[in-house]
């Protein structure tokens, strides 16, 4: 193993309290794989049971409703992975797994990937606290699809994307494309269309290339909770 791949490997989260001579050992019982971007990694329903550690690029967790609809749950980046749920359980993928970028990962044997949870347990305890993590998101997803609108997941998805400056301005760095707020919000891209046309017209927020800013945090959420107050009376 090059040290520039060793490296890569130690940066991987859940082996980051594993030895260098342990890490190796992993490689050696590994097999490296190489996929390019939009190449499907993983197919829902599939019967492997690997892990993969990403390397290098980036992949996307999503799925499909029974109407065709397309869902994106989330990405995994560098230093990160995924796979874990069926090495764990034996059953069968929950979602489908595509390289945004070109990616470089490390897919170990399910066998393998268990003795290292057995034998390190601070690995074990980041695997739990990343299993705690998705059934939160999940949660959060579930009532966010049972309680609001489709408008204003839209809202929530721009308020969970966005971040505060050093100059105390809030704003999106890079804006995912329509198509991409429209899966991860879980609604239409045209209706992300219309609801990024009228905030841009009503001056809370304002598009600078892959930046968008939002000039007035406090009333996007105000917005927010005012269709959801609206949902309520309707529903008395």
């Amino acid at each position: 193993m090059s040290s520039e791949t060793s490296e890569k490997l130690s940066r991987v989260r859940l082996l980051q309290n594993l030895s260098e001579a342990a890490i190796a050992t992993l490689e050696q019982r590994s097999k490296w794989r190489r996929f390019g971007a939009g190449e499907q990694i993983l197919g829902r329903d599939s019967t492997s049971r690997d892990v993969f550690l990403v390397v290098e690029g980036m992949v996307e967790v999503v799925n499909f409703a029974a109407s065709g609809q397309e869902v994106a749950f989330g990405q995994v980046r560098a230093s990160g992975y995924f796979g874990e749920m069926s090495a764990i359980d034996g059953e069968h993928r929950s979602a489908n797994i595509v390289a945004v970028e070109d990616s470089r990962v490390l897919v170990v044997p399910p066998g393998v990937f268990v003795e290292m949870m057995t034998e390190n347990p601070p690995a074990a305890m980041q695997v739990l606290r990343r299993l705690t993590h998705i059934i939160r998101t999940a949660d959060d997803r579930i009532m966010d699809l049972s309680t609001l609108k489709a408008v204003q997941r839209v809202y929530i998805e721009l308020l969970r994307l966005a971040e505060d400056d050093a100059e105390g301005n809030c704003r999106i760095a890079a804006v995912p494309i329509q198509r991409d707020m429209a899966r991860r919000a879980s609604t239409t891209r045209e209706t992300v269309s219309r609801v990024l046309s009228q905030l841009a017209r009503d001056g809370i927020t304002e598009r600078k290339g892959r930046v968008l800013i939002i000039h007035d945090k406090a009333l996007l959420m105000e917005m927010t909770d005012a269709l959801a107050a609206d949902d309520g009376e309707n529903l008395r």
